[in-house]
């Protein structure tokens, strides 16, 4: 896997994870028992903690593109085997 393959699949993952985790833990201003503010969407989450989901959306993104480069690397499964046409 060259480096630009390398972060451009890292890229993909982590913004996949993201995705995945945003929603974690969102609570809205009606949930929180408070009153939504005038200008605001009453789905807006009170505190999003994006740092935090950031930090471990780069976690989760780092360990799956570790075992996505680790299977591509290595082939432990002989996915290549699949692939080849008989004779070969």
């Amino acid at each position: 896997m060259s480096i630009v393959t390398g972060i451009v699949a890292f890229t993909i993952i982590w913004m996949v994870v993201l995705f995945a985790i945003l929603p974690i833990g969102v609570r809205t201003a009606h949930e929180e028992g408070g009153e939504v503010e005038q200008g605001h969407a009453e789905s807006a989450p009170v505190n999003p903690r994006l740092g935090f989901k950031f930090l471990l959306t780069t976690i989760v993104a780092s360990a799956i593109f570790a075992l996505v480069w680790y299977l591509q690397a290595y082939d432990p499964l002989d996915l290549a085997g699949y692939f080849r046409s008989p004779g070969n």
